[in-house]
C-alpha cells in the first residue's frame, strides 16, 4: 500500500511521523503545489494532507486513493461532496490541540495584561538600575480574579480556557451563535451582551456562516475600553481592517493573535502598521502546535488509519 503526506513539512520534523510507515510505503513531502499533487498520489491508496487542497478534479484522476486524512481539524480543503460520490472516505483529527492552544491563549493575555515586554526592557536597558524605588509601576495592570471572560465558541478549548479561567477566579460568560449549544455550566448571553462586559473576549470557534466576519468594527466598539481580545480561533472571524482601527482609536486595550484571513500574513495586513504595536501580539498560527500536539496529531492519523483498514 502507497501512502503519501503532502505537506508533512507543516508538522516540523516531529519525531513519531515513522509510525506511519507500517502501512507501507510511505512518501513524505515537504509541500506540495497544487500542479504536482496528482503525479505524488498516483498509485497511493492513501493521501495525508494538512492544508493542500484536494478537489474534485484531483480525486477524479486518482482511481486507486481510498482514504484522505486530514492533519487537523477542519476540512474546508476537501472537496468532500466529491469524496462520497467517488467512494474516498475522508477522516479528520480533533482534540490533539486543547491543552497547547489553551496554553498559548492564557500566554497572549497575560501577556498583554502585564505589559510584559515594557517591563523587562526597561530592566534590561538599564533604568531600573537607576531607579529611585524598589518598583516601577509606570504601566498599570489589572488582576484576572473577580473579572468577566466571556468565550465566542464553547468546544473542547473554549471548556479548557474556561476551566483556567475559574482556577484564577475569573466569572466565565459565553454566547452561543448558533444557539444550540446551550448546556453549559456558565452563564450564556446575547453576543452584543457578552462584548459589553466582559473583561477579555476569547474566540475559539470555526470559520462557518455564523462566525465569518463577526467582528465588525461596530461589534469591537460595544467592547470596554479596558478590554483584551484574544482569536485562535480563525483569522476570517475578525475583521483585520476593523482591529486595527479599534485599537489606534483605543476603542480596546489590547489583542492576542494567533491566526489570519491569509496565512501567511500579507505585508500590507493593517495589524503590521497600528501606531502603538505594545497593544498587539501576534504570532504565526502557532497555538496548535506544542511537541505534544504535533505528536498526539500523528497518533490520531495512525489510530484513523487503522479504523479505515478494519472495515
Amino acid at each position: 500500500m502507497k501512502l503519501v503526506f503532502l505537506d508533512a513539512g507543516t508538522l516540523f520534523g516531529v519525531s513519531n511521523l515513522d509510525i506511519l510507515s507500517q502501512f507501507g510505503e510511505c512518501q513524505f513531502h515537504h509541500h506540495s503545489q497544487p500542479s504536482e499533487i496528482v503525479d505524488r498520489l498516483s498509485n497511493a491508496a492513501i493521501a495525508i494532507t494538512n492544508k493542500v487542497v484536494i478537489g474534485r478534479n484531483e480525486m477524479k484522476a486518482l482511481p486507486d486513493l481510498r482514504l484522505i486524512c486530514v492533519a487537523a481539524t477542519g476540512m474546508n480543503n476537501i472537496d468532500l461532496e466529491a469524496a462520497r460520490e467517488l467512494n474516498i472516505a475522508v477522516k479528520n483529527v480533533s482534540g490533539y490541540s486543547t491543552h497547547s492552544v489553551a496554553q498559548i491563549t492564557w500566554g497572549m493575555i497575560f501577556h498583554l495584561l502585564n505589559h510584559t515586554t515594557y517591563y523587562d526592557q526597561y530592566v534590561k536597558s538599564g533604568e531600573y538600575v537607576k531607579n529611585e524605588f524598589f518598583t516601577h509601576v509606570a504601566k498599570p495592570f489589572w488582576q484576572v480574579a473577580g473579572k468577566r471572560i466571556g468565550i465566542v465558541g464553547m468546544g473542547n478549548i473554549g471548556k479548557r480556557v474556561a476551566e483556567i479561567a475559574t482556577a484564577f477566579g475569573m466569572e466565565v460568560v459565553y454566547s452561543s451563535l448558533s444557539g444550540k449549544n446551550s448546556a453549559q455550566p456558565y452563564k450564556l448571553l446575547s453576543f452584543d451582551e457578552l462584548l459589553k462586559t466582559s473583561d477579555i473576549v476569547s474566540i475559539h470557534s470555526p470559520l462557518n456562516d455564523y462566525t465569518k466576519g463577526l467582528f465588525t468594527y461596530e461589534k469591537l466598539s460595544l467592547m470596554k475600553s479596558n478590554a483584551i481580545l484574544i482569536n485562535v480561533g480563525r483569522g476570517g472571524i475578525v475583521d483585520e481592517y476593523a482591529l486595527a482601527k479599534a485599537l489606534d482609536e483605543n476603542k480596546i486595550a489590547a489583542a492576542g493573535i494567533d491566526v489570519f484571513e491569509k496565512e501567511p500574513m500579507i505585508a500590507s495586513n493593517p495589524l503590521l502598521k497600528i501606531s502603538n504595536p505594545e497593544k498587539l501580539v501576534l504570532l504565526p498560527h502557532i497555538a496548535w502546535a506544542s511537541v505534544e500536539a504535533r505528536e498526539r496529531l500523528v497518533e490520531l492519523i495512525k489510530s484513523n488509519i487503522e479504523e479505515f483498514l478494519a472495515k
